[in-house]
């Protein structure tokens, strides 16, 4: 299997994970969950958000959830929140709409992880390329990211 920066950085810091891989050409997260056999509510995807005011945040939920905008700007202490425009994903953060993973981006953002991940012993997400998503313990992903567990999606 390929390697991703996300899986040569949890090499290098000697941190166990194990490696998925599924088609490129699934394009939602409810595939992707489904190619790799597991509960959607289990597969997180990476959401990066901006105040407006040049303030950015990352937010990790199941891939099967909406963010809920105001309990995401609440989680952060903003105002408010909004996606970032899909064109400045990449200059933002270094990767690409569809592999966007929480691990590794160009700058430290903060970052917050719904809170079902602590349902799980672990959690699955982008390993920084389309096709390749990573498995780690949440509590190993919060400590990776400098985060922080709160509700964040639509009921």
């Amino acid at each position: 299997m390929e390697k991703t920066n996300v899986m040569r950085f949890l090499d290098a810091h000697k941190i166990g994970y194990t490696a998925h891989e599924y088609s490129p050409a699934l394009t939602d997260g409810q595939s992707v969950a489904e190619a790799l056999g597991q509960e959607a509510d289990r597969v997180f995807k990476t959401l990066v958000t901006t105040d407006g005011k040049r303030g950015y945040f990352v937010f990790v939920i199941p891939v099967n959830c909406t963010l809920h905008l105001k309990k995401a700007a609440a989680a952060v202490g903003a105002k408010s929140v909004e996606m970032i425009r899909q064109k400045d994903l990449l200059p933002l953060t270094g990767y690409i709409h569809g592999g966007c993973s929480p691990i590794g981006m160009k700058k430290p953002f903060p970052t917050v992880v719904n809170d079902t991940a602590q349902l799980f012993d672990t959690v699955i997400f982008s390993a920084g390329k389309v096709g390749f998503q990573v498995e780690l313990p949440p509590d190993v992903l919060l400590t990776l990211v400098n985060g922080r567990y709160a509700d964040l999606v639509n009921e």
